[in-house]
């Protein structure tokens, strides 16, 4: 019997969501193996989609799933699994039901295909098949992220994860970014950023080739922002790979190392810098046994961390990350500002950031540093930041996916600034 149309499309979508929850990867780090048989970038893409939608409403496709039979499906039931692609694709993917019903039953080859129609056809007449006719306005977090975030701030957030982000790009030189924004049809919410719709292929676009650009979301791009021009002045971009914020620093005047320990990360930054033509000095190193030669006017570290401040373009992350995460990678961060703190030069201003939503990986640090490290803090201020934003009453910023929500939104962040005396 011949296989329906796209069934490999949702193989692979199936397997991308084993991998994130039976495995605990990413689907970044997924995608090699589950995406292998796909070679069509279409294709490809169609399976990742189907994969985000999944994990970003999960639990409002499970409340359907559930609604929909008297017999709960255990979570980790294929047939549970195969239903949720079913209703991701019906309900945020604006799939015909024909389709999705011919390549969902496939998917469950001598399983309970019959309850598995059953389900979706009952959990599709709640709202019909209208793009999220019956789902929310918002997803629903699930609950260990409401717990650990608080509700207020999980309610907060939640809108901000409906839809996958737009494209931010970072442009080399600033003075461009009226002209770049009109030349390729986009906005720009501070100097230097343009942002295009979601879609838009990186490569084709205007200034790929030419390196007048590259990809980072707004928020990533503040640390960097607030050390200022460099004016040939020493900078260390710990943890830099695959160089943002490395290109942000040259760009502004500083003489940049640019240290990371991953090679293939580095190779990342290396391509970067050739391709738009700025000069840093890649170290490939763990920081953490690393002395440099001298000591630095500034320092940029954004962390390891969690990453949950990415989950609206990796909504993995909120069903991967789990206490033990975040206390492991606290840790961590602690070693690398202490170990960074010993290598400012006087004067020398010392900036932290990491992408995530947790306070101990953000606030909690910002404290620790302040009451361990003998720097001095140097507060952020609204001047500094994208129209919008706001520091804290302590000067840091914390940013996340519910704010700038008429302008599409940004990633979560936390940043902080100290200054050695």
């Amino acid at each position: 019997m011949a296989q329906p149309p796209g069934l490999p499309v949702r193989r692979a979508a199936l397997r991308l969501l084993d991998a994130v929850f039976r495995r605990g990867e990413t689907l970044e780090q997924a995608e090699g193996t589950a995406l292998a048989d796909i070679r069509k970038a279409p294709d490809r893409a169609l399976a990742k989609a189907i994969a985000g939608e999944t994990l970003r409403w999960l639990t409002d496709l499970d409340a359907l799933i559930d609604s929909a039979t008297k017999q709960r499906l255990p979570d980790d039931a294929k047939a549970r699994m195969v239903l949720r692609l079913m209703l991701a694709q019906a309900l945020r993917l604006d799939t015909p039901p024909h389709a999705v019903i011919a390549t969902g039953l496939a998917l469950l080859d001598g399983g309970p295909r019959r309850l598995a129609h059953g389900v979706f056809s009952a959990a599709i007449k709640t709202g019909g098949v209208k793009q999220g006719a019956a789902l929310p306005e918002a997803p629903t977090l699930p609950e260990r992220v409401v717990e650990r975030w608080g509700a207020d701030k999980a309610a907060a957030i939640a809108p901000g994860l409906a839809f996958p982000p737009e494209l931010d790009l970072a442009l080399k030189d600033a003075a461009e970014t009226a002209t770049r924004a009109v030349a390729m049809g986009g906005v720009s919410l501070a100097p230097g950023h343009i942002r295009l719709p979601r879609g838009s292929a990186v490569e084709s676009l205007e200034g790929f080739k030419a390196g007048g650009w590259w990809v980072q979301d707004l928020a990533a791009s503040i640390p960097a922002r607030l050390l200022g021009a460099g004016e040939g002045r020493s900078a260390l971009d710990l943890c830099a790979a695959p160089g943002g914020k490395t290109m942000q620093l040259a760009a502004s005047g500083w003489k940049v190392t640019a240290l990371d320990m991953s090679k293939r990360r580095l190779d990342l930054l290396k391509d970067n810098l050739k391709r738009t033509g700025l000069k840093a000095s890649p170290v490939r190193a763990d920081a953490l046994t690393w002395e440099p030669k001298h000591r630095f006017d500034a320092i940029l570290i954004d962390a390891p961390c969690t990453a949950t401040g990415t989950c609206r373009r990796h909504p993995d992350v909120l069903h991967r990350i789990g206490k033990g995460q975040v206390a492991e990678m606290a840790e961590l961060q602690r070693a690398l500002v202490a170990k960074a703190a010993e290598w400012l030069n006087p004067g020398g201003v010392l900036v932290y950031a990491v992408c995530s939503l947790e306070a101990e990986e953000g606030e909690e640090q910002a404290a620790w540093i302040d009451a361990e490290l003998g720097l001095t803090p140097k507060p952020i201020t609204v001047e500094e930041l994208p129209a919008g934003l706001a520091p804290t009453s302590e000067g840091w910023l914390r940013t996340h996916p519910g704010m700038l929500a008429d302008e599409g939104g940004l990633d979560g962040f936390f940043v902080a600034r100290w200054v050695r005396a």
